[in-house]
């Protein structure tokens, strides 16, 4: 039987009540939001993949770069032998780079909440890597998870997280998802993470705006998520996509604005929405290298090094404990 058939998630997803809880929860707030954890079912993660490759959409690019130029050196930071836990692996085209130039990696332990997105792109890496331990993960990484017990003992333990996905999380909320992956790599594990940098208004905006309006089917996704899996009866068409930078707050805010009085229901709720209100689905900080490392040393963790763009766009930083 070949290696990838028998690939299987070790199985820590959150279950639909979860999920219909915190709908409910963010819907019925004074100013409305739903998590953007949400938003990559099977469908959202086949129309994020295509959003990393429009020409608006600096972030991978950018990072692919950093990897390209860098990832040797990267390497060399984390040491031989090492257990590569990564968090919302994706298509795991950034991973490929690093796994490629790593020293006797131990194993590979993708963490990802879209199950049919982490297991194909776990098993095309099984494949293509065929002595090293592929173990995927179906769970949400910002809350605690265990790990399985791999053949080879690792090293160390490093948790690779790509993208700028740290930028969804509040400043309370990156500190304590810091502070528990810090303590899941202890003693001696690091972190390598990717960071995106504060730049002008319209290049932030245009990146989570496309002119082609795939960002805005990724977000009304999210609508049609809840009406096939918690029994809503969203409008899609009646639901406006927007982005806008909000300066006070350092961050990227995706809106769904409703474009007409009306209700939705959900699980037999009913949800008012007036003309213009909308739901936020997803905050994307963006940081300052001096801001970052204020944020890393906020969950006792320090930035040891930083690689950047040309352009200083993006930035791939390693934390580890101490200073």
């Amino acid at each position: 039987m070949p290696r990838t058939a028998a690939l299987r998630a070790r199985d820590q997803e959150p279950a639909g009540e979860r999920f219909l809880e915190e709908a409910l929860a963010g819907l019925r707030a004074p100013d409305k939001w739903l998590p953007c954890k949400y938003l990559y079912d099977e469908r959202g993660s086949e129309l994020f993949e295509r959003i990393c490759e429009l020409p608006e959409y600096y972030p991978t690019r950018s990072e692919l770069e950093i990897m390209r130029a860098h990832a040797g050196e990267m390497a060399e930071a984390l040491g031989p032998g090492v257990l590569l836990i990564e968090y919302g692996s994706g298509s795991s085209l950034k991973t490929r780079l690093l796994l490629d130039v790593l020293e006797g990696p131990s194993g590979y332990l993708p963490v990802d909440i879209s199950r049919e997105q982490l297991l194909k792109s776990s098993a095309a890496l099984a494949a293509d890597y065929p002595k090293l331990e592929v173990l995927p993960i179906c769970a949400d990484f910002s809350a605690p998870f265990a790990l399985p017990g791999t053949q080879r003992r690792a090293k160390r333990r490093v948790i690779y997280f790509p993208g700028s996905t740290i930028g969804n999380f509040s400043a309370e909320h990156a500190t304590r998802l810091l502070a528990e992956a810090a303590a899941l790599c202890a003693p001696d594990g690091a972190m390598l993470i990717g960071v995106d940098l504060r730049k002008d208004r319209e290049t932030l905006e245009r990146a989570y705006d496309d002119s082609e309006g795939i960002t805005a089917a990724f977000n009304r996704n999210l609508l049609q998520r809840m009406n096939r899996e918690l029994g809503a009866d969203f409008d899609l068409g009646r639901f406006q996509h927007r982005a806008l930078w909000a300066e006070a707050q350092g961050r990227v805010e995706m809106h769904l604005v409703s474009a007409v009085e009306q209700v939705a229901q959900i699980a037999g709720e009913r949800i008012h929405f007036r003309a213009g209100e909308s739901i936020c689905t997803e905050h994307s900080h963006k940081y300052t290298l001096k801001s970052f490392a204020g944020l890393a040393r906020s969950a006792g963790l320090c930035v040891t090094r930083v690689w950047s763009d040309p352009r200083q766009r993006f930035s791939v930083q390693l934390i580890e404990r101490g200073g």
